[in-house]
């Protein structure tokens, strides 16, 4: 099963009006609690920002800063 921003937008909504039973994908899904759809959310965002074009995997970033001194 593909995630796609439309699964994140139903766990969301679940989330939000406490709700413990999303359709995702055509399939009804009752989860036992809060913290368990919390983290089937947490789940979904990561795959989808790991699919992300452009975007690192990770999300660090490293800098290198040079000084350039008169003589």
């Amino acid at each position: 099963m593909a995630l796609s921003q439309s699964d994140l937008d139903s766990l969301d909504a679940a989330i939000a009006s406490s709700e413990l039973e999303v359709e995702l994908d055509g399939r009804r899904i009752r989860y036992r609690s809060i913290t368990e759809l919390q983290a089937a959310r947490a789940h979904v965002a990561n795959v989808l920002a790991a699919q992300a074009p452009g975007r690192r995997a990770g999300g660090a970033f490293r800098f290198n800063f040079t000084t350039s001194r008169g003589d």
